[in-house]
Parts: structure tokens; C-alpha cells; sequence
């Protein structure tokens, strides 16, 4: 079952947590998860990211804080653009 957008229930939870985000924000994949109402499924949160391409994907870490290594310069790039601190390829603070 899908939404108006196309999107399935989980889908659609996870979109309205990382459209809700702004700048400087930095959650975990597992506090999207969470947040939508899916704890446990942070892998799932991932996989919604790989799919749907207008999401702040940059404002997602690792629970560890580590960026994604596929993209890191750009992770990074844009985290500090938006005033996040990261030292090596995890945020900090």
C-alpha cells in the first residue's frame, strides 16, 4: 500500500522526519528510524535514501557518527556548511 506520493507507510514516515530537519541538524539512522516510529530499522532508513533523491541525506550519520565512505568529501562538505563539527570522517559534538 502506498501513499498519495507513491510512498509506502515507512517511506512516508521517514520523509517527514528528514523534511522536518534543518540546518545543523544531525540525526543517526537509527534516530530516523526511531523517530518515524520504526525503531530498529535504520538499515531501512538507508535504503529510503538511496531511493527518494530531495532528502538532506548529508544530515543522516552512523550512530557512531561516521559519514557515509561512498561520498565522504561531500558529506562532509555540506555537514560543515551547515555548521556541524567533523573531525576526520565523523561528526562531533
Amino acid at each position: 500500500m502506498t501513499d498519495d506520493d507513491g510512498f509506502t507507510p515507512f517511506e512516508a514516515a521517514v520523509v517527514k522526519v528528514l523534511r522536518s530537519t534543518e540546518p545543523g541538524d544531525v540525526l543517526s539512522y537509527g534516530d530516523v528510524a526511531a523517530e518515524a516510529g520504526f525503531p530498529g530499522a535504520a538499515r531501512a532508513v538507508g535504503g529510503v535514501l538511496k531511493r527518494i533523491d530531495d532528502l538532506p541525506w548529508w544530515r543522516v550519520v552512523a550512530a557512531n557518527g561516521r559519514v557515509i565512505p561512498h561520498n565522504s568529501k561531500e558529506h562532509i562538505r555540506r555537514l560543515r556548511a551547515e555548521g556541524a563539527t567533523v573531525v576526520g570522517s565523523r561528526v562531533t559534538g
